[in-house]
């Protein structure tokens, strides 16, 4: 069918130009914050790529939820601004009509919204911890480096060094000030090597000296050794447990605490609210042809944040216990579906509501004798 066809090419090139302006916008607002992380020793330098690429996947469900409504609310939008939507509607076609090809558009991405949200959202952030949290295991001699100045993973030593051997254990011209309650220390050695002694991390220095200052007085003591030895970390090598974002939906579904339930309600909302909101951009779409062309548009992304702010503030409510799941999802997303779909109705219907003494006023002049 004519009509049919041409609404879903409409559709799938407005998606297709939306989706690659949000892509290159959230891939620039992620590598920005990786590079922080990456500069205050969080990441590995040499894996940015590689969390950046876990995270704008971990975020894809919510951009595609952005690009098919934008999508289907431009699409429209620009139907009733060229008269098409006109040509459409005398037709035979009322707005109900309309539903049928974007549901038929929009059914094979409501699924990848849900598949990404169910399973590829806690993986991501599965791959990511991991690079994080083994990243955080390495010594400090290891996550240094050469020739830069780093913070050490406990936040009150700087390090410098600079690496000419093939050990990632061992470095020479090592320099490290550090600060504690008692003091500030600065040490500087010829070599430095990280040695394992169970779960303890040591960090042996060779010709070097040491120059300490009490925090209660402004004497320098300047001392020189042959082989000083410290503590770098007493950390187990056994992996972190998981948090919910991590965990797999089926586990959340198994163990329902309060945290599990309201990051499974905030994945199944990802979903829900992708469908609800096809429906709300058919009942919003409609615009004055004589007015402005970017207040539709506003509209939209008003919609959207308060929309995905409610999904997120939702979470909050379950994980405190002040909502529980099964009443957040049916108040929030099925008052959202039945305020979609009564709002299209009256659209459909072109209902309109009248003011009683306007109506009063409006008889009183027609039974008026002319």
């Amino acid at each position: 069918m004519l009509f049919h066809s041409s609404l879903r090419q409409d559709l799938v090139r407005s998606f297709g130009a939306t989706l690659v302006v949000l892509v290159t916008i959230v891939m620039t607002m992620m590598l920005i914050r990786t590079l922080g992380q990456a500069s205050r020793g969080s990441v590995n330098p040499s894996e940015v790529s590689l969390v950046l690429g876990y995270t704008v996947l971990g975020h894809l469900p919510t951009i595609l939820t952005m690009s098919v409504f934008i999508a289907t609310v431009g699409t429209l939008s620009r139907m009733y601004r060229d008269s098409e939507m006109v040509i459409w509607l005398s037709s035979g076609n009322g707005l109900l009509s309309f539903l049928g090809p974007l549901l038929r558009f929009s059914w094979p991405l409501l699924l990848l919204i849900f598949l990404l949200a169910l399973v590829v959202w806690p993986w991501t952030h599965q791959q990511t911890q991991e690079l994080k949290d083994r990243f955080e295991k390495r010594g400090d001699l290891e996550r240094v480096a050469p020739g830069q100045f780093q913070e050490s993973a406990n936040g009150q030593r700087v390090f410098f060094i600079e690496k000419d051997v093939a050990s990632d254990k061992q470095g020479k011209n090592v320099f490290i000030a550090s600060q504690d309650k008692d003091g500030r220390t600065v040490t500087t050695a010829r070599n430095g090597q990280i040695k394992e002694r169970e779960n303890d991390r040591f960090l042996m220095l060779s010709a070097g000296q040491r120059l300490d200052q009490s925090k209660d007085s402004d004497v320098l003591k300047l001392s020189e050794f042959k082989e000083y030895g410290t503590l770098i970390s007493t950390q187990p090598l056994d992996a972190l447990p998981f948090s919910a974002k991590a965990t797999h939906s089926w586990v959340l579904v198994q163990n329902p605490s309060r945290q599990n339930l309201a990051e499974l309600a905030w994945r199944l909302g990802l979903g829900l609210a992708a469908f609800n909101l096809i429906i709300m951009a058919l009942a919003m779409a409609r615009i004055n042809p004589r007015g402005a062309r970017g207040g539709h548009m506003l509209l939209a992304l008003f919609t959207f944040i308060v929309y995905y702010n409610l999904i997120n503030l939702g979470q909050n409510w379950i994980a405190s216990g002040r909502a529980s799941f099964g009443g957040l999802m049916l108040s929030l997303h099925g008052g959202a579906l039945t305020i979609s779909l009564g709002l299209l109705l009256v659209r459909h219907h072109d209902l309109r509501w009248v003011w009683p003494l306007r109506k009063r006023g409006q008889g009183r002049i027609e039974s008026a004798p002319t």
